[in-house]
């Protein structure tokens, strides 16, 4: 038996570690392949840009390119970053004669992002080069992207999802009731209500308020783009959208000039090649977003030796960096990015700062010292402010003291507001878990926070005077950032959310743009024409990318989003409900719009 028992352990042993030294192995022969896939340098004669609308498009690119071999497609993470300058190569590129759009399992993104792409495609179009776009099933934010083709092809079978736009707010109260956890909250803003999840059963009437407000003014910018676009009036879209137009046949949406044409997928390539007047369908080349996206600028940048730094605030504001749990979206940890910034004011070879935020907020604390640096920044060269998707509370509060604020006409912003969020789950452990404590302490507020029993009423007022304070602060800033009185800030405070055509109204950014405004204006500012263009944080290296997809928490995360599909804003929340204890200037809520 002994002998048995042996020989099994020495064959365990042996399958580990095989199992290791093949896993070793296939990551370094991953990485030697990333290594030898050089960057294209040419671009063949009669090429078409492919740009598939598939998965989802973040802030920046990551840097591994096996990403689809490591997981479902469908989840694909593509960069703003690669897409925009991939068709401002396209635009230049005498080689490159149109664009491609293949609508996909497209999830979509913030309808900021979206804007800016469609822009870019606009762009690239009146430059008389043609864009052509198939789907199978488009989705609404697909649809909105590839309404600016000069030829839009759906399936015979395919499908439309114009719908309009719709908000989802999840609430918590009866079920953290039933299990016995109360959320004990102190705030600042009658619109700040990022705490109305845990108190009330429904929406309060002031965030159905500036939900419907933000929501008609997105829409009405969509409606406007494809209206234009595709010559159909904003009231007959609106008519389709309330006609549930999902489940409308191919010729139901060529005779409302949704579409142009009704063929299968293998029809594009003759399409194609007929708009560029090629005899046979074979003739042209493709390129993808990756091969323009890491071309080199073939104009000579940076005589002088000046950069336009263009740092990326992307994510939650958080103090330290999660190292547990599912935390693989992007964070702004505060002392990190404070340090960057600090480097950049102090680096004489950066000429102007570019600070491009797309983040709901979070730590008050954490935002407080990046507003600092920016300050730092602000007294030795300019700095101007790109907002993406979001730049709200905190996101806001890190860029009202820039020289220059630039926002998307749909970028949510403002939500200047403050809260304190602390969970009390006395009744859960003490009446249903039965589980009771005794507390020894030398002072009054010893246990202050401590979950396991509730506030006093003393405690309440000290947190409410501490929010009070913090709002103050957060007002004053964006007072003397924006140099407006701070009554006028606190009147259109109140942690109310705005979009970026109403922020500019009132105040709170000075142009509408992308990013690309941005870093021309900072070029203006600091008279450095021909400064070079340089991106902060770096990525990560492959390497790391790989890692994270492979292992540890980002991959389960990954594959709980996988299997969940559009129910993981549910783990999603909870995930947040951890973060958000403490003092936060954060949105209200995890915005999800059905694009």
């Amino acid at each position: 038996m002994k002998q048995f028992l042996k020989y099994v352990s020495a064959t365990v042993v042996g399958v580990f570690v095989v199992g290791i030294i093949l896993t070793i192995l296939s990551i370094l022969g991953l990485a030697g392949i990333a290594a030898m896939n050089t960057p294209m340098t040419a671009v063949s004669k009669n090429s078409v840009l492919v740009i598939q609308l598939k998965g989802s498009i973040s802030e920046r690119s990551e840097d591994n390119p096996f990403a689809e071999l490591l997981g479902n497609a469908a989840l694909t993470n593509q960069g703003l970053d690669d897409i925009i300058n991939a068709i401002k190569r396209a635009k230049s590129e005498k080689n490159v004669k149109g664009i491609y759009l293949e609508a996909g399992t497209f999830a979509g993104a913030m309808p900021a992002t979206l804007e800016a792409v469609r822009k870019e495609l606009e762009g690239f179009k009146k430059s008389g080069k043609f864009i052509v776009a198939y789907g199978d099933t488009y989705t609404q934010g697909a649809y909105y992207l590839c309404s600016v083709a000069d030829s839009v092809i759906v399936n015979p079978q395919g499908m439309i999802n114009w719908t309009g736009l719709s908000s989802t707010v999840t609430y918590y109260k009866d079920l953290l009731q039933k299990v016995g956890v109360d959320m004990q909250v102190v705030k600042v803003g009658t619109y700040k209500s990022a705490v109305e999840p845990f108190l009330l059963s429904e929406m309060s009437d002031a965030n159905r308020e500036q939900i419907e407000t933000y929501e008609h003014e997105i829409w009405t910018e969509m409606l406007k783009a494809v209206s234009k676009s595709r010559g159909v009036s904003e009231a007959k879209l609106n008519e389709v959208a309330d006609s549930m137009a999902l489940f409308m046949t191919a010729d139901q949406y060529k005779k409302m000039k949704l579409v142009d044409k009704i063929a299968y997928s293998d029809a594009v390539r003759p399409t194609i090649a007929s708009m560029m007047k090629l005899d046979n369908p074979d003739d042209y080349n493709t390129v993808s977003v990756t091969d323009l996206a890491g071309m080199s600028e073939s104009e000579p940048k940076g005589i002088s030796g000046k950069q336009i730094a263009v740092y990326y605030a992307v994510g939650d504001i958080v103090e330290e960096a999660a190292t547990t749990g599912f935390n693989s979206e992007s964070q702004i940890v505060g002392k990190t990015v404070s340090e960057d910034l600090q480097k950049l004011a102090d680096d004489d070879k950066v000429a102007a700062v570019v600070l491009r935020v797309n983040s709901g907020g979070g730590s008050a604390y954490a935002s407080e010292q990046i507003w600092h640096q920016v300050m730092n920044i602000k007294t030795n060269k300019p700095i101007v402010v790109s907002m993406g998707d979001m730049a709200a509370s905190g996101g806001y509060y890190i860029s009202c003291a820039a020289d220059y604020i630039f926002a998307e006409p749909t970028t949510i912003t403002g939500s200047i507001g403050i809260f304190g969020m602390f969970p009390n789950a006395s009744e859960l452990l003490n009446n249903k878990l039965g589980v009771h404590f005794s507390t020894v302490k030398t002072n009054a507020f010893s246990d202050f926070g401590d979950f396991s029993r509730p506030f006093t009423e003393q405690e309440y007022t000290i947190a409410q005077q501490y929010v009070n304070r913090g709002y103050e602060l957060f007002t004053k800033r964006c007072a003397d950032g924006r140099k407006m009185k701070q009554d006028s800030i606190k009147a259109i405070g109140e942690g109310r959310v705005w979009t970026g055509v109403h922020a500019k109204k009132i105040g709170l950014v000075d142009e509408l743009g992308g990013l690309e405004k941005a870093i021309e204006k900072a070029r203006i500012m600091a008279k450095a024409e021909d400064a070079s263009v340089v991106n902060y944080p770096d990525k990560k290296d492959f390497l790391t990318s790989l890692m994270e997809e492979m292992t540890g928490d980002s991959y389960a995360d990954k594959k709980i989003k996988e299997n969940l599909g559009d129910y993981y804003f549910i783990v999603d929340n909870m995930k947040r409900v951890k973060q958000k204890t403490g003092v936060q200037v954060s949105l209200p809520y995890a915005l999800r719009f059905n694009l």
